[in-house]
């Protein structure tokens, strides 16, 4: 699995960070979402799928 994310997209919603917390988090000036790990280990597989699909502004791709 790759992540890719679009910041011109994000909103700032924090849903990805709560969702996977080890993926993603956000900047503290504006709260766009910073990647933290583009290439996550299996365990985290599943959080990132439901961070991606629970972010409101569509800003997180899932390449499988």
């Amino acid at each position: 699995m790759r992540i890719t994310i679009d910041e011109d997209k994000c909103c700032g919603a924090g849903q990805c960070v709560l969702v996977a917390p080890k993926v993603f988090d956000q900047r503290d000036e504006d709260g766009v979402v910073i990647l933290l790990d583009a290439e996550p280990p299996l365990g985290q597989h599943d959080a990132a799928r439901e961070a991606a699909g629970v972010c409101p502004a569509a800003a997180i791709e899932i390449h499988a």
